[in-house]
C-alpha cells in the first residue's frame, strides 16, 4: 500500500489490476476485494506520474464500496420489520470492521493524497473510514429509507409493541439507532459528527409516532378513569419513555420526547387538571400534586396555570381566615393581636408545606406563595382600607411575646415564636409602622422593667436588623445604651446623696432614667403636674446633680410614665401599692385627708379632669377609694385584698387611645422627612430629571421602608424642583 501510494512504478500494475488484458471482468466477490489491495509489491512495474497514483488508488476503493454496497442493497430487497433490521445490524458490524482495518492500511493515503486535496478545497474527498461511512448512506441506507422509510417503520413497529407490553431486543435497536448518529456527517470537517441523520431518519419520526400514541392513550385513560389514577399513569408513562432513551436512543432525543409526552399529556387534560388542581390543594392531597407538578415541570411554562390557580388559592384562604375573626360581612372590627397572627400563620404554613412537598420548594410557587400572602396580609377584612393595621397588630403581638407575663413556656419556644413575626414581617409594606409602634412598645417595656429577658429583645433586633439594615435599628439599640447609662448615673447619685446628707432625709428609694429625646418615642404630658411633697426633695436634688454633672441639658420630667410603690400604714396589713405617678398623686393627698371632691383634686394634682376621672375610676373599682357621692371620694378604711403586692398601675383608655394617634403622627411627619431626603439625595446625583422619573427613582428607594403616595412625592417635591 505504501508503495503503491509513493512510486511511480507502481501506477501500471495498479491500472493493470482494474483492466485486465483481454477485458474480462473481474469476478471476485465483495469479501475478496479487500485483499486484491494488499496485492502489487511483487508485480511488474510500468512507470507512471506520482501525482495520480492516490487519485486513482482512492477511486478503486470507490468503487469497491459502491459494488460491495449493491450486492448488499440487492440482498435486503424482499426483507421486512424484524429481519430487515437483523440484517441491516449484521452487515453494519462486518461493514464497519473492515472499513477500520481498511482506514489504517490507507494511513499514508490519508495523510498526504487526502489531506492534499482536502487542503486545496476539493469537494467529496475524506479519509477511507469516513468515505465508507459516506458510501454506506449514498448507496445502501438512503436506498432502503426512500422505499417507504422501511428501516424507520421497522424500528418504530418494534417500540410500538414494546408499549404494548411486549419484549423486544433491545440491542439490536439500539445498533440500528446508533448507526443513523454515526451517519451524520459534517462535509467541512469529517472529524465531526453530526445529528441530522439521526433525527430526519429517527427522531421526528419517532416523536411524530410518539404524539399519536399517547394522544388515543390519555383520551381513552381519563375517560374511564379518576384525574388521581390519571396522573399515576401519566408518571409511569414518562418513566417508561425514559427509560426507553437511556436503553436505546441517543441522549439528545430525551429532552424532547419527554417534553413532548408531557405536552401531549397535558393538552388533553389540561382543564381537568386545572379543576382537579384545586380539589388537590383543598383536600392537601400532596403526593398527587406532586405528580402534577412533575408532569407539568418538564413543559416550557406549564406551571405557569398552576402557579396563578396556587395563587389565588392561598388569597383567597388567607382573606378567608381572617374574615372568620371578624365575622364577614360586617364592618371591620377590633380583633385581637395573637389571633389575627395566629390566623395568617396558620395559612401561610400551610401552602408552605404545600410547595415544599408537593412543589419541592421551586422558585416560582415560592414567589406565588410570597405575592399572595403580602396581598392578603396588608389588606383583609381586619385592616379595612388601611395599610396601617397589620403592621400595628403584629408590633403588639411582638410586644406580647417580649414581655415577663407571656404564655411561651421555654426560651426556645420563644425563639421560634419571634422567627414566626419575622416570617410575617416580611411581606408587610409599610415596615416604617411597624418600626414606629415596635419602638414605642420597647420603650415601654424598658421603662417599666417587663421585658421577658434582655437575650429576647437582642434576638429580636438582630432580627430586625438583618431583615432591614442597621438604620432601622439603630434607635432601638440605642435605647439600650441609655438604661445602662441610667443604671450607672443612678448609682452614682446615690453615692453622693450617702456622702452629703443624712440617711434620714433620704427615706425615699429613688431610681430614674435619663433617655435622648432623639431616639425614645416618649410625649411630655401637657398638663401641669403638680410634685407631691412627699418626692418633691427628692425631684429637687436630683435636678441640682444633673445639672451641675451635664452643664446645658435640660430635663423634662416624663410624669405619665412613671411608676410609685406605697405602703399603706393605715390599715392592719400592710400592703404594697404599684401605682403610677398620678394615681401615687391621688393617694398622698389622703395623708390629710379622709374624703376629697374632684374640684380639690383637680388643684391638687394638676392633672387634667379627663385624666383624673379614668384614674379615680382605678382605684375606685380597685376599692382603694370609695365614690358613694357624685364626685366625691373617699378613702376606703376596711380595705382588704389577698395579695399583698397591689398592681394599680394599668393602662386608661385616654392613653391607650392616644398612643395609637401619636405612633400614626409620628409616621407621617418621619414619611415626609424620608421623602424630602430621597428627592434631594437622588437630585445631587442626577443633576437633572423628568417629573415622572423622578417619581419612580424616590418610589424605588423607599418601596423597601414603605410605599409612598404620588401626591405626597409631587407635595414634598415641590421645593426642591
Amino acid at each position: 500500500m505504501y508503495n503503491c501510494c509513493t512510486s511511480p512504478q507502481l501506477y501500471a500494475s495498479a491500472l493493470q489490476s482494474r483492466n485486465p488484458v483481454g477485458g474480462g471482468a473481474r469476478s471476485e466477490s465483495p469479501q475478496t476485494c479487500f485483499f486484491v489491495l494488499r496485492l502489487g509489491s511483487n508485480n511488474a512495474i510500468q512507470p507512471a506520474g506520482s501525482n495520480r497514483m492516490g487519485f486513482h488508488l482512492y477511486d478503486y476503493i470507490v468503487e469497491y464500496f459502491t459494488t460491495h454496497l449493491k450486492f448488499l442493497r440487492d440482498a435486503s430487497d424482499n426483507l421486512q420489520d424484524e429481519a430487515l433490521l437483523r440484517f441491516y445490524a449484521k452487515e453494519w458490524d462486518r461493514y464497519t470492521t473492515g472499513a477500520n482495518c481498511l482506514n489504517r492500511l490507507c494511513t499514508y493515503l490519508n495523510r498526504q493524497y487526502v489531506k492534499r486535496e482536502r487542503d486545496e478545497g476539493r469537494k467529496g474527498v475524506y479519509p477511507v473510514y469516513t468515505l465508507a461511512l459516506v458510501q454506506w448512506k449514498q448507496n445502501f441506507f438512503l436506498r432502503i429509507q426512500n422505499k417507504n422509510q422501511k428501516l424507520t417503520n421497522a424500528i418504530l413497529d418494534l417500540v410500538e409493541n414494546e408499549r404494548a407490553g411486549e419484549t423486544i431486543d433491545v440491542g439490536l435497536v439500539k445498533k440500528v439507532v446508533d448507526s443513523f448518529v454515526s451517519l451524520g456527517l459534517d462535509d467541512s470537517d469529517s472529524n465531526k459528527a453530526t445529528f441530522n441523520v439521526y433525527k430526519e431518519h429517527f427522531e421526528t419520526p419517532f416523536i411524530s409516532a410518539t404524539e399519536k400514541y399517547y394522544k388515543h392513550e390519555s383520551e381513552s385513560f381519563l375517560a374511564e378513569n379518576s384525574m388521581g389514577e390519571y396522573l399515576k399513569k401519566a408518571e409511569e408513562w414518562l418513566k417508561e419513555e425514559d427509560d426507553r432513551v437511556e436503553r436505546y436512543m441517543n441522549s439528545i432525543t430525551q429532552k424532547t420526547l419527554v417534553g413532548k409526552c408531557a405536552v401531549l399529556i397535558r393538552e388533553h387534560a389540561l382543564d381537568a387538571i386545572l379543576q382537579d388542581f384545586q380539589n388537590l390543594l383543598d383536600f392537601d392531597k400532596y403526593e398527587d400534586l406532586q405528580r402534577m407538578y412533575a408532569l407539568l415541570a418538564r413543559i416550557p411554562e406549564g406551571l405557569e396555570p398552576l402557579r396563578k390557580k396556587f395563587e389565588e388559592h392561598v388569597k383567597k384562604a388567607g382573606l378567608a381566615a381572617v374574615a372568620k375573626l371578624t365575622q364577614a360581612g360586617s364592618a371591620p372590627t377590633e380583633v385581637e393581636p395573637k389571633a389575627y397572627v395566629d390566623a395568617l400563620l396558620e395559612v401561610h404554613a400551610k401552602n408552605q408545606e404545600t410547595v415544599n412537598r408537593s412543589f419541592k420548594g421551586e422558585a416560582g410557587f415560592v414567589a406565588s406563595l410570597d405575592r399572595a400572602c403580602k396581598d392578603f396580609v396588608n389588606k383583609n377584612a381586619a385592616t379595612g382600607s388601611s395599610s396601617t393595621k397589620s403592621p400595628e397588630l403584629l408590633a403588639k403581638h411582638a410586644d406580647a411575646l417580649l414581655r415577663k407575663n407571656n404564655k411561651v413556656g421555654e426560651d426556645n419556644d420563644l425563639e421560634d415564636a419571634l422567627n414566626k413575626v419575622m416570617i410575617l414581617f416580611k411581606y408587610i409594606e409599610d415596615k416604617d409602622v411597624f418600626q414606629t409602634f415596635y419602638t414605642t412598645k420597647l420603650s415601654k417595656r424598658l421603662i417599666h422593667g417587663v421585658s421577658a429577658s434582655d437575650e429576647a429583645e437582642a434576638s429580636m433586633i438582630a432580627k430586625l436588623k438583618e431583615a432591614c439594615g442597621f438604620e432601622y435599628t439603630n434607635k432601638l439599640q440605642r435605647m439600650f445604651t441609655d438604661m445602662s447609662l441610667s443604671k450607672d448615673l443612678t448609682d452614682n447619685f446615690k453615692e453622693k446623696m450617702a456622702q452629703t446628707h443624712d440617711e434620714q432625709e433620704l427615706d425615699v428609694t429613688f431610681s430614674v432614667m435619663v433617655l435622648g429625646t432623639n431616639f425614645w418615642p416618649l410625649t411630655a404630658p401637657t398638663d401641669k403636674f403638680v410634685i407631691p411633697k412627699d418626692i418633691l426633695p427628692t425631684y429637687e436634688r436630683f435636678t441640682r446633680y444633673y445639672g451641675q454633672k451635664h452643664q446645658g441639658r435640660k430635663l423634662t420630667w416624663l410624669w405619665n410614665y412613671s411608676k410609685n410603690e406605697l405602703r399603706t400604714n393605715y390599715l392592719k396589713e400592710k400592703y404594697i401599692l404599684t401605682c403610677s405617678s398620678y394615681q401615687m398623686a391621688v393617694l398622698v393627698q389622703y395623708n390629710d385627708h379622709d374624703t376629697l371632691s374632684l374640684d380639690e383634686l383637680l388643684e391638687a394634682t394638676g392633672i387634667s379632669k379627663e385624666i383624673l376621672v379614668q384614674v379615680l375610676g382605678v382605684l375606685v373599682k380597685a376599692k382603694i377609694l370609695i365614690n358613694e357621692e357624685q364626685d366625691q371620694y373617699d378613702l376606703n378604711p376596711s380595705y382588704k385584698s389577698k395579695k399583698i403586692r397591689v398592681n394599680l398601675n394599668l393602662p386608661i383608655k385616654a392613653e391607650v387611645k392616644a398612643e395609637s394617634a401619636d405612633v400614626l403622627k409620628t409616621v407621617d411627619e418621619d414619611r415626609k422627612y424620608v421623602i424630602q431626603a430621597t428627592i434631594v439625595r437622588v437630585m445631587k446625583a442626577r443633576k437633572q430629571m423628568k417629573n415622572q422619573q423622578l417619581i419612580q427613582e424616590v418610589i424605588a428607594q423607599i418601596s423597601q421602608r414603605f410605599t409612598p403616595r404620588v401626591p405626597d412625592i409631587k407635595k414634598n417635591g415641590s421645593s426642591p424642583a
